[in-house]
């Protein structure tokens, strides 16, 4: 997985409450085993008109300011409802960096890390306020967003953000669930070979 060091991009501002992994991809966009592909069902049921592949230019994601984005800015509750992981592999997919919201469902948020998407909280008086920048021109006023110095820059705005611990570990240094698994090898190597002195039936080939 790629470390996560500085971003600079295009935001969505979204704003929305309580959006759900359903909303962020709907179930019958999930055909696929593999998480490429994803970007064209993401937010599906609200960017397409008719249940068809036509994109409904009021959807922001459609229009020509919001080209290329890759931060999204939500409101309280992000990611809230079922814990599909294909909400955050079609967001990635998509392009997508970093996730702004006032808050997060807690299995969303584990989501966007263990797949190094960026998951910043901020109030919901400085997400207006980025909101509002962007708005005035999407293309100009893109932010910065910065995981040492751990803030979200916007015209001469500058914001202060906290993610601690094994999130921010993950981060940094591109570590996958998985990864954090290899770390511990020799130790599960150990518990294998003595386990196999122990109980051997388990360990003989079929």
């Amino acid at each position: 997985m790629r470390a996560f060091t500085q971003h600079r991009g295009v935001a969505l501002p979204l704003m929305t409450e309580n959006i759900n992994t359903d909303v962020i991809i709907p179930s019958r966009e999930m055909q696929r085993v593999s998480k490429a592909g994803l970007a064209d069902g993401l937010f599906a049921n609200i960017r397409y008109t008719n249940g068809k592949r036509q994109p409904d230019t009021n959807f922001l994601l459609n229009q020509t300011d919001y080209s290329n984005a890759s931060i999204l800015l939500l409101g309280r509750n992000a990611g809230c409802g079922s814990s599909r992981e294909h909400a955050v592999w079609a967001l990635w997919d998509y392009g997508f960096r970093v996730v702004i919201a006032e808050s997060f469902a807690s299995i969303f948020f584990d989501n966007c890390v263990a797949n190094g998407i960026l998951p910043v909280v901020l109030p919901q008086d400085n997400l207006n306020r980025i909101s509002n920048a962007v708005r005035s021109d999407p293309q100009l006023n893109q932010i910065e967003v910065d995981l040492a110095q751990s803030t979200v820059k916007v015209e001469r705005d500058s914001f202060l953000f906290e993610i601690r611990g094994l999130a921010r570990r993950m981060l940094e240094h591109g570590l996958s669930p998985i990864d954090l698994t290899m770390e511990n090898r020799n130790i599960i190597e150990a518990f294998e070979k003595e386990d196999a002195t122990k109980r051997p039936w388990l360990y003989a080939p079929p």
